[in-house]
């Protein structure tokens, strides 16, 4: 794997790594910076991980996901975030071979999780920074609020493999980590064999992905001393409208 480890240390230097490579990875530090949302922060939001239910949708059999969904609008020009009526998450088997096809009702966000003023700082900051480069007047946001746990031996971040989303940007938080082994991340060039692999282990780490260049996946995890869990948040973005059948 040749692809060399992108840091961007503030969003302009975020947009130059996803320019040149297609992906940054942001420390905590960074990414607080753009959200304020430091260690602290994340600890104080757990609770609505805590509160994920049961994703039922699972086609190899597992229970080790819990999940929330939502579907917004961002504005790019006044900065709003407009939600829209609850809608199922649904991608082509072209994206997810394992899950594609399938409209996937998941519980809605919290309303409460989502005024978080940090929450709705890591939907803009992104989406402005991609924005730019994309040069899109709005782009339409799925969050996807997601706990893989140990507690039956193994979790499966990405059940699916490798892969791509199926929309123009992804981002990726870590929320929480706690007492499990693996749950490498690892991105490749879609269109060639060099890659990176790289494990986010502090919450508050983020990665941003371009989805047309780059296909990722993240190993599973195993429990440390007990069963434990992974915690993250994604929001993905994409230009011209949400992704339906």
């Amino acid at each position: 794997m040749t692809m060399m480890l992108e840091e961007p240390s503030d969003a302009s230097q975020l947009a130059t790594s996803l320019a040149r490579g297609g992906y940054g990875l942001m420390t905590p530090a960074a990414s607080a910076g753009l959200t304020g949302l430091d260690a602290m922060s994340w600890r104080a939001l757990r609770k609505y991980w805590d509160n994920l239910p049961r994703d039922a949708h699972l086609k190899d059999g597992g229970h080790y996901r819990a999940r929330r969904h939502a579907s917004l609008v961002h504005e790019i020009a006044d900065g709003s975030l407009t939600p829209v009526p609850h809608r199922a998450h649904w991608q082509s088997v072209t994206y997810n071979a394992l899950h594609g096809g399938m409209h996937r009702w998941f519980e809605p966000l919290e309303d409460s999780f989502l005024a978080q003023p940090g929450i709705q700082r890591c939907i803009k900051c992104i989406g402005e920074v991609t924005a730019r480069s994309a040069m899109v007047p709005r782009w339409f946001v799925e969050i996807h609020q997601v706990r893989i746990d140990t507690a039956d031996g193994i979790g499966r971040p990405t059940p699916e493999g490798a892969h791509r989303d199926g929309v123009d940007f992804v981002a990726v938080w870590l929320a929480a980590r706690d007492d499990v082994r693996g749950g490498e991340t690892r991105v490749f060039d879609a269109q060639g064999p060099h890659g990176i692999r790289f494990t986010m282990s502090m919450p508050g780490t983020a990665m941003v992905l371009d989805d047309h260049r780059v296909i990722h996946e993240t190993t599973p995890i195993l429990p440390g001393v007990h069963a434990g869990a992974r915690d993250t948040l994604i929001v993905t973005y994409r230009a011209g409208a949400f992704q339906e059948p």
